[in-house]
């Protein structure tokens, strides 16, 4: 690796891509193409980055299957910002046993957990909170101390556990700083930002208000009949009933918890389960009209 590209490479390591463009942005060899693919990544225009670095894997040779495959981990990184969830993730499997054979166990360490986020993206939680259950980055750069910590914030958020994705962001929080690049400090506080903002609408006895994800916790813990708008269950302290593919049955669950501890009139359940104006008195059924 020549003066230029060695030092590319520790500015966007650093979280510097204009730095890294400086030395490189007028050459068009391979390494010189991916670093500046993820320059521009880093600079978040994410097509010109996706150009650059699928450029960069072509011009590599065939017999540097490892530079290769940190283009492949690069693009992933790429499709991952973009949300294309169509990228197919068996490329970055394999780019993942390229780099571990070969011994390049940071860009390995990468590539599982950009993986990871995948799973937690498209609502896996299981097996995103199963894997990064598996790692260990004590011997990693704190960078991934962050991104780990991140990524268990993440899945406690989604599973609606603000303590534990307090704890979580303190030490991603502290390994951001540690690692020194501003942009995952930026991401960091980003997401510390989500425990303190309105994270959904409790309507109980007539009142209606706004909460934060503490709050809804709470609520979930309690004792109450809790019909949740947002998974479209009805639970309480030993039962939860989804009723996502029963859409009228949760219209009526809404309108009657929303009326409690009063009751709801016939017509707005009939408005709200089934869209229609009035109810035909002639009808035993009660169909709507």
């Amino acid at each position: 690796m020549d003066v230029l590209i060695a030092a590319a490479a520790r500015a966007l390591a650093a979280g510097d891509p204009l730095g890294a463009l400086n030395r490189i942005a007028l050459r068009d060899d391979a390494p010189a193409l991916a670093l500046r693919g993820i320059a521009m990544a880093q600079l978040g225009d994410l097509v010109r980055a996706k150009a650059l670095v699928r450029s960069a894997a072509r011009t590599f040779g065939p017999t540097e299957a490892v530079a290769r495959a940190r283009c492949v981990v690069a693009e992933a990184e790429i499709a991952l910002a973009s949300r294309d969830l169509s990228w197919p993730a068996k490329v970055l499997e394999a780019a993942l046993t390229t780099l571990e054979a070969h011994g390049d166990l940071v860009n390995a360490a990468h590539a599982r957990y950009l993986d990871v986020r995948r799973f937690l993206l498209i609502g896996h939680l299981d097996e995103a909170e199963r894997r990064v259950a598996a790692f260990d980055p004590g011997r990693l750069p704190p960078a991934f101390g962050a991104i780990h910590q991140l990524i268990a914030a993440g899945i406690a958020l989604r599973r609606v556990r603000a303590g534990a994705a307090r704890a979580a962001l303190a030490r991603a929080e502290g390994a951001a700083r540690r690692a020194g690049i501003p942009a995952l400090m930026a991401e960091v506080e980003s997401a510390s930002r989500v425990l303190n903002t309105p994270a959904a609408r409790l309507i109980a006895r007539g009142n209606e208000r706004v909460i934060r994800l503490q709050e809804v916790e709470e609520v979930l813990a309690s004792r109450a009949l809790v019909v949740d708008a947002c998974r479209y269950v009805v639970r309480d302290p030993t039962a939860v009933v989804s009723l996502a593919r029963r859409p009228v049955l949760f219209a009526l669950a809404r309108v009657l918890g929303e009326a409690w501890p009063g009751d709801a009139p016939r017509e707005m359940l009939i408005a709200q389960a089934f869209r229609a104006k009035h109810a035909d008195e002639s009808c035993p059924s009660g169909k709507a009209a």
